[in-house]
């Protein structure tokens, strides 16, 4: 299953402004693109000159941003890795992504979040012989944890959920928090903004390192900062896109992709990581 970037560039100009908190008429003294231009590129009509006049306001990278408005941005496919899994299920018509992460060596299994339907991974515990003994939640928004009681009722598994954002039967977990695995080691960091306690979850032990962060950032974009959006981005600059180039950054919408390629081509990142 392919599966297509979360957000267009509309999108990521939207989210910027709103996170920013520039008006239309601001946005245009600043860039000296017309209201009516920024409007259209937001809508989705591409204009690389609006676009290019409108970054630096934004705080955007003018590269990245036209690049994923001309289709030139696509995470390279993560296939066939051992250890790891996504499974993306349909929740009020939008996609949203779970993960399954095990021991290669002792088969235990580690699921990270539920998505609206838990039974693609239930299947493959059960074909590959995976016992699932954990759950941890990046974060409490209902499509992330839409089948938490299902998959719990299933496999009996202990259930961690972020401290600032409870979930009815969960243990309470702060930053700093390590979990083991057999062979795995799990780094819960605190990547909020997005929600009020979203969490990023940092797997050592496969043959690359993984990260599983919620809706922290998405290939090509991030989460709308609805509730901090500068501590977002200052959140995902400090404790994702600081991991190793080859860690693999498995999102709650979207494909998966790498720190690599989003200090490189994220419009939000880019040029603060150079």
């Amino acid at each position: 299953m392919t599966i297509e970037l979360e957000d267009n560039f509309g999108d990521v100009i939207g989210k910027a402004q709103r996170g920013l908190g520039i008006s239309d008429s601001e946005l245009s003294t600043k860039s000296g693109a017309s209201p009516e231009a920024i409007h259209k590129v937001r809508d989705g009509q591409f204009d690389e000159a609006t676009l290019r006049a409108i970054s630096p306001a934004l705080n955007l990278d003018a590269g990245a941003l036209v690049d994923l408005a001309q289709g030139k941005y696509k995470p390279a496919a993560i296939e066939n890795f051992d250890g790891l899994a996504q499974f993306s299920t349909s929740y009020d018509g939008m996609l949203v992504n779970a993960y399954l992460v095990w021991d290669i060596g002792s088969k235990h299994a580690v699921a990270f979040d539920t998505g609206a339907d838990s039974s693609g991974m239930l299947k493959l515990a059960t074909r590959e012989n995976l016992s699932i003994k954990m759950i941890l939640l990046t974060h409490a928004h209902p499509d992330h944890v839409a089948d938490l009681p299902g998959l719990r009722e299933e496999t009996g598994a202990q259930i961690f959920a972020p401290a600032r954002e409870p979930v009815p039967g969960a243990e309470n977990i702060d930053e700093g928090k390590h979990f083991h695995l057999g062979k795995l080691d799990i780094e819960a960091r605190l990547t909020w903004g997005h929600s009020p306690g979203g969490m990023t979850f940092v797997v050592n032990g496969l043959a690359r390192p993984i990260a599983i962060v919620g809706d922290s950032l998405f290939a090509g974009s991030m989460g709308g900062g609805s509730v901090s959006y500068q501590d977002a981005v200052q959140n995902n600059i400090e404790k994702i896109l600081t991991l190793p180039d080859e860690t693999i950054i498995c999102p709650g919408h979207g494909p998966m992709t790498s720190v690599g390629e989003e200090k490189k081509h994220n419009p939000f990142f880019a040029h603060k990581m150079r």
